[in-house]
């Protein structure tokens, strides 16, 4: 299964596809899209639009999952943001693809395990359960890989529950399934 997250920014969108098995994850694409310095931000936007068409295009995922917007300090900024991200919506539903959005605090719980991890712990561990040699540049890219692993952590977790509960309590195979 591919997944391709999608870190929308309007300076700077990151982007990263995955492919897994539901256990194991192995690294397809990250970068980021940036529009040259001065350029006004209708065409940051077409940037986007374009860039991300283009990819997911080229890697055809089965699933996008996007990060959805937080709270901002700033109101110009979280709008600019917002923009971004509809942009990126665009893109993903003009290419046939589902979209799934998650919390910025869901996504670092996902995958730290702590819902105020940093972005260097989200590097690190992006980085541990990509098996890759180095933490993906930039941060964009190591977030939007963050957000696909949340994805498959949250999709194969459901449905890891659900097999679970269809088991007998002699059949459990792993100490994960333990509930005392």
């Amino acid at each position: 299964m591919k997944i391709f997250g999608i870190d929308p920014g309007s300076e700077r969108t990151g982007y990263g596809c995955i492919d897994t098995d539901g256990s194991r994850h192995r690294l397809v694409a990250c970068g980021a899209l940036k529009a040259p310095a001065h350029t006004s931000f209708s065409d940051r936007l077409l940037v986007i639009h374009a860039g991300l068409s283009s990819l997911l295009a080229q890697h055809r995922p089965d699933c996008v999952a996007i990060e959805n917007v937080f709270h901002a300090r700033n109101v110009r900024s979280a709008l600019k943001l917002g923009h971004a991200r509809g942009v990126a919506l665009l893109a993903a539903s003009q290419a046939g693809v589902a979209v799934v959005e998650y919390a910025p605090a869901e996504i670092k719980r996902a995958v730290v395990g702590f819902g105020r991890a940093e972005k260097q712990q989200i590097g690190q561990m992006v980085k541990l359960l990509l098996g890759l040699e180095a933490v993906p540049s930039p941060h964009d890219a190591a977030d939007a890989l963050a957000v696909a692993v949340c994805h498959v952590h949250s999709s194969f977790g459901a449905v890891a529950d659900a097999v679970h509960q269809t088991r007998a309590p002699s059949r459990l195979t792993s100490w994960r399934h333990y509930r005392p």
